[in-house]
């Protein structure tokens, strides 16, 4: 490898990006931390071309050697780089990276989703599938792209008068969730999914402005707990932030064709 980097930590906790020292009791668990930088130096190096398909990466030992950590620390790395697809790992023969895998190609067109019955339904589609990639995102999220997502999460909706930004804002979220979690699957199922399958891009849920304001402050609050869960590498929370979101939708959704239901 041309670079090297080592990775240490404090066993009582790590520093925030201000510098400040965070206890060991509300920062990511050391041996996930340590692993997630070493998954993302080494897909940096693939993406930057230093590491090329069919190029042999060092051994376990000499990567333990070079960035500092433990056997597990290494060994969860190249499982998550295994899981996206990076690298195969033959026996007696060692670890090879593996070119860029190919997203399928998956669409659902807006014309086919004709009742808001159907709608609902595909919620339920998106709670199984949004709900396990936050999961994997947790794992798996380099530090740049949870910072990101975060900062995409605190800025939605504070713009409540451009509707059509807030729902693109929403479905960038959600995209940019599944593009975390290392399978390009998630990634290009989620994308196939129409716009229009955000319940506000379909129907007036707003009757004033004041209406419109608390809504989108509602979903400001569930993404950041969910890219909050993502950015402290808590699996689970992720997960059940993601589902609570996505279960809230479906009820909202429910809520407005009650109220515009004739009779």
């Amino acid at each position: 490898m041309a670079r090297s980097a080592v990775f240490r930590s404090d066993p009582r906790g790590t520093a925030s990006p201000d510098g400040a020292f965070v206890p060991r009791s509300v920062a990511q668990p050391r041996r996930a931390s340590l692993a997630v930088q070493v998954c993302d130096d080494l897909s940096g190096r693939i993406e930057a071309g230093e590491l090329r398909p069919g190029d042999k990466l060092p051994t376990e030992k000499e990567l333990i050697a070079r960035y500092g950590v433990s056997r597990t620390v290494i060994r969860e790395a190249i499982s998550s780089l295994r899981a996206a697809g990076r690298l195969s790992v033959e026996q007696g023969r060692g670890m090879f990276v593996l070119a860029s895998p190919q997203a399928p190609h998956y669409r659902l067109e807006a014309s086919q989703i004709d009742t808001a019955e159907e709608m609902l339904r595909l919620i339920e589609v998106r709670v199984a599938l949004e709900s396990e990639a936050a999961w994997l995102a947790a794992q798996r999220r380099g530090e740049a792209q949870a910072e990101a997502l975060l900062h995409a999460a605190e800025r939605f909706g504070t713009d409540p008068a451009d509707a059509d930004g807030s729902v693109a804002m929403d479905r960038a979220f959600h995209l940019q969730i599944a593009g975390c979690c290392g399978n390009a699957y998630f990634e290009a199922l989620l994308a196939g999914l129409p716009a229009q399958l955000v319940p506000r891009s379909r129907l007036e849920l707003f009757r004033d402005a004041e209406a419109r304001v608390a809504y989108l402050r509602i979903l400001r609050i569930e993404h950041v707990q969910i890219a909050t869960a993502i950015l402290h590498g808590d699996g689970e929370g992720a997960r059940a932030a993601m589902r609570l979101h996505l279960l809230n939708s479906r009820e909202r959704l429910r809520e407005a064709l009650s109220a515009l239901a004739p009779g």
